[in-house]
């Protein structure tokens, strides 16, 4: 794996840790690497798992296979960060939301719609202690060199499921209801930022050394509504744990922001940002604040196309952000379909 020599840097993060390196601000010459969504579908042995469980959320609440799901891509590749396996809708169900998975359908939750003013949930925190414990599984098993990455999604993205029942093209029942009683739906909002700074910082008490808010659905928002609903969120979870944790890092992934990308980092006071494969990373690199860590921002498909697709998108990629602490990963999450030997040519040719 590499590495970058530090003297300055938190113990956590000296050489050992070429990932949380790069957070802290180091710009070593080969980039480290870990791709969302690393524990799930492409890989065998997580189908064998999650059949053998019956289920996502069963797979989830077992402590011990998370903790495997979290580990199998790391024996394959040799990455250099590990993310934890859960699911971002584990903050409604901690919120008292009813959550279940359909089979080939994905999650749903009873919708809120008129219910907002959450007078039907009732919050059960302990809910997130079985992820708390497969941090602690996942810490005691994990190589030293390697960054554990905690995550939550993020109060906008986490309302739209709450308020629908499950996800949606445009989000637009959340949308109208943010327009419509902005008020009301501003006390849903506050109360997912309260869930998540308790969910993330148990996962950080537990073991995990920096954490990923996931905005899945930042870019269906206009402007105003962005600053409301994206940036005062985050920048308001993101603030709160650097009272409670102020070593750990934060990676904001706002997907979609597009030409609000800059906004957000600057509002936000995230510690690293990831960018999704629609962003030029010229263009990011040029309007983003000087020195701020950068994420991405790989097209999932190319990695699907593989050979000369990938190691061009790559170059681009690298030469983009030559200078600048950088983290190479997909702009999103790695597709089903992707065969194993591109993972393993991917990380070769970068690594090579």
């Amino acid at each position: 794996m590499s590495s970058v020599p530090s003297t300055d840097l938190p113990a956590t993060a000296r050489v050992e840790k070429p990932l949380l390196s790069v957070l802290h601000g180091a710009c070593p010459a080969v980039p480290p690497m870990w791709l969302m969504r690393q524990a799930g579908r492409y890989l065998p042995e997580y189908r064998a798992l999650r059949a053998d469980k019956g289920g996502f959320l069963e797979l989830v609440y077992d402590s011990a296979s998370a903790a495997e799901v979290t580990l199998q891509p790391l024996r394959r590749f040799g990455f250099d960060g590990a993310i934890l396996f859960s699911d971002i809708l584990i903050v409604p169900y901690a919120m008292g939301q009813k959550l279940w998975f359909e089979t080939g359908e994905g999650p749903r939750l009873a919708p809120l719609l008129a219910e907002t003013d959450l007078s039907v949930l009732t919050p059960d925190f302990s809910r997130f202690d079985a992820v708390y414990e497969t941090v602690r599984q996942v810490k005691a098993a994990l190589d030293p060199s390697v960054t554990f990455l905690g995550f939550a999604g993020s109060p906008w993205t986490i309302s739209t499921y709450m308020v629908a029942g499950q996800g949606s093209k445009d989000q637009g029942a959340a949308r109208r209801l943010a327009y419509g009683d902005p008020a009301r739906f501003g006390a849903l909002i506050d109360a997912i930022v309260d869930a998540t700074v308790i969910y993330l910082s148990g996962q950080i008490q537990a073991g995990v050394e920096a954490v990923q808010l996931f905005d899945s659905w930042a870019g269906s928002l206009s402007p105003l509504q962005f600053e409301r609903w994206v940036i005062q969120p985050n920048a308001a979870i993101v603030n709160r744990l650097k009272v409670l944790h102020p070593d750990i890092p934060v990676i904001g992934f706002p997907k979609g922001a597009g030409a609000k990308l800059a906004d957000y980092a600057r509002g936000t006071g995230v510690d690293a940002i990831g960018v999704d494969e629609t962003v030029d990373p010229h263009w990011a690199n040029a309007v983003l604040p000087k020195g701020l860590p950068v994420q991405g921002n790989l097209d999932p498909l190319a990695l699907i196309a593989g050979g000369k697709a990938v190691e061009d998108a790559v170059d681009n990629i690298r030469a983009a952000f030559a200078g600048r602490p950088h983290i190479l990963n997909l702009g999103h999450g790695i597709l089903p379909d992707t065969p194993i030997d591109h993972v393993e040519a991917l990380i070769t040719y970068v690594r090579g």
